[in-house]
């Protein structure tokens, strides 16, 4: 007979035999995950995405304890447009690796397309705290702030990214917008003239730093601003555009009807300067009273600029104040 001593002995062989068994199964299945991983990752470079797609499906079933697996598998569904997929995935890598930054990054960046922002600016976050020196996640981060109006955070996160790359003239043109934004004229002035100083050649930061101006009632530096705008992009409809309104500010009305027109044959979908054209079109009209076609104009122009955004109450004001009204004809009895 086997006594209770030998007993508890092949007990604890058999349960030490088991958990042999269980753990020689991780190690046997990570390899064969990872050579799947390997299939994967070379349709991938070939842009074959339905092949990756399923060599990183088979990875994550043979282990699902895979967050290498999971992650590219994200990363494919993220390519093919699938975006929920793409964040069940990446948030499976993330909970599995939960110290790895790029799997955070791009899962911020799938929160972003499905503007699931508070999720976005949460996982951004997170990234800036794992690698503090990481000049994208901050420019990330700071971007989603500005984008859902969290304008303190934004110009927090802007600096902090151009101290990480003090040379970055895209950084510096969107911290002058959130301090735009915020009504900080000088500070975004002088955040849109060091973006130029890293990278002259930006006529939309020209445009911006123009508006500035505009805003402080500096037409003659506006106008010269925008003029090196339109040397380097003759063909930027929002240069044109600001220049029309500049022109009227300086009751140059017939250039700035030319400017507006420029604009709107550049971009016809350009709301403001359809607005625009019509207030100096209006402005004529009261000048010379007995030409109804500028008023005419002005009104259809404005009609026009309501079509393309109609969130514009004041021109809706403009033009029942000075559209042509017609008596309705009385109903035959």
């Amino acid at each position: 007979m086997m006594t209770n001593q030998r007993r508890r002995t092949a007990t604890l062989g058999f349960a030490a035999l088991a958990l042999l068994i269980l753990c020689s199964g991780c190690v046997v299945t990570r390899p064969v995950a990872m050579i799947k991983l390997a299939s994967g990752d070379f349709a991938l470079s070939r842009q074959q995405l339905d092949v990756a797609l399923a060599e990183f499906r088979d990875a994550v079933a043979i282990d699902p304890h895979y967050a290498e697996g999971h992650y590219k598998l994200g990363l494919v569904y993220k390519q093919k447009g699938d975006l929920t997929l793409a964040a069940d995935e990446l948030q499976e890598a993330v909970k599995l690796e939960p110290t790895k930054v790029q799997p955070i990054i791009e899962l911020a960046e799938v929160y972003r397309l499905l503007e699931k922002m508070t999720q976005a600016i949460r996982a951004y976050a997170m990234a800036c705290d794992l690698d503090p020196q990481n000049f994208n996640t901050h420019f990330r981060l700071a971007t989603c702030y500005h984008q859902t109006g969290e304008l303190d955070q934004a110009v927090n996160t802007y600096q902090a990214a151009i101290k990480l790359d003090p040379h970055n003239a895209l950084a510096r043109s969107n911290l002058g917008a959130a301090l735009a934004t915020q009504g900080k004229d000088y500070e975004a002035i002088k955040a849109y003239k060091a973006s130029l100083e890293c990278d002259g050649s930006q006529p939309i930061v020209l445009v911006n730093l123009a508006t500035v101006y505009l805003n402080q009632e500096r037409w003659e530096t506006a106008h010269r601003t925008l003029k090196v705008a339109l040397q380097i992009d003759p063909k930027l409809a929002a240069a044109h555009e600001r220049l029309g309104y500049t022109l009227w500010r300086e009751q140059a009305f017939d250039p700035a009807v030319e400017s507006y027109r420029t604009a709107i044959q550049l971009d016809p979908q350009n709301a403001p300067a359809h607005a625009g054209l019509g207030v100096v079109l209006m402005t004529l009209y009261l000048d010379r009273p007995d030409d109804v076609s500028l008023r005419d104009e002005a009104v259809e122009v404005w009609h026009r600029s309501l079509e393309l955004n109609p969130e514009q109450p004041k021109l809706r004001a403009l033009v029942e104040k000075y559209r042509t009204k017609y008596e309705k004809p009385a109903l035959e009895q």
